[in-house]
């Protein structure tokens, strides 16, 4: 077998189906939108992703997956227009307060999810797609955000197959079927016929962005679905022995930045 003949995508798919770690309803988006916004916009993932944006000659953005717009708000103060796209209501509803509170209006909200039809949403000089891309079809949503860009394209996704660290998962004693790892994008592009690059980069691990033991296993619960009792009691050990007093400590999960030029 030739690599030609691989077809990484529906290696993609069969993977993302049979995955432990299965995609978020627009309801537990609304949900989760308030927390999100008390913490996300502080974390060292906004600079360093940041930081691999060339935004030289280029005047509109669309930033698809925006959440509560950690990353519109800040490209809003360098571009002219702003076009931020989710399918929560809740989280488009904090990101124009929060553009209000810093006096931007060059934000515009498009309520629409990967499954809509996008022939109204503007096609602009970058594309991003910042850590939502938890998609059942890989190549189908490449190729969206591939169409919507006039210059420049870039998205992250998690390294590693699990939303948790290998360490909470022993601790809960807890077997998983892996989710596709970011290597399967970079395939995907090469066989729609684009050499993308790839950079790599951090946010702050749970351990680190959690302060009690209750929101811990709340944000492990988010991750992989209903957690039996017994698994809370091993979570709140692994919790007061490996995190509870370990005040500077920090752990990080790993992005992949992959990105691309029309």
């Amino acid at each position: 077998m030739k690599y030609e003949d691989i077809d990484f995508n529906e290696l993609y798919v069969n993977q993302k189906q049979n995955s432990t770690f299965k995609t978020k309803s627009q309801e537990a988006w609304d949900k989760k939108a308030i927390s999100m916004n008390k913490r996300v916009h502080n974390s060292i993932y906004n600079e360093e992703f940041l930081s691999l944006v060339d935004v030289s000659h280029c005047k509109s953005l669309l930033d698809v997956g925006c959440g509560v717009g950690n990353l519109s708000l800040r490209l809003a103060q360098k571009l002219e227009n702003v076009n931020s796209l989710d399918y929560s209501k809740t989280m488009l509803d904090i990101l124009r307060q929060n553009a209000k509170n810093e006096n931007l209006v060059n934000i515009n909200t498009i309520n629409k999810s990967w499954y809509d039809n996008w022939v109204e949403v503007p096609k602009c000089d970058i594309v991003i797609a910042s850590r939502s891309m938890e998609v059942p079809n890989m190549q189908e949503a490449l190729k969206k955000l591939d169409n919507q860009a006039l210059k420049r394209i870039y998205i992250s996704y998690k390294v590693g197959g699990s939303f948790l660290a290998d360490e909470i998962l022993e601790a809960m004693e807890r077997k998983i079927e892996k989710k596709p790892d970011y290597i399967y994008l970079v395939n995907i592009l090469y066989s729609m016929g684009i050499n993308a690059s790839v950079n790599f980069i951090r946010s702050e691990g749970r351990s680190t962005v959690y302060t009690s033991v209750e929101e811990f296993i709340k944000s492990v619960s988010w991750s992989i679905g209903d957690i039996s009792k017994a698994e809370e009691q091993k979570l709140t050990k692994y919790y007061n022995e490996n995190v509870k007093d370990k005040k500077d400590f920090i752990d990080y999960v790993k992005w992949a930045v992959i990105s691309w030029n029309k």
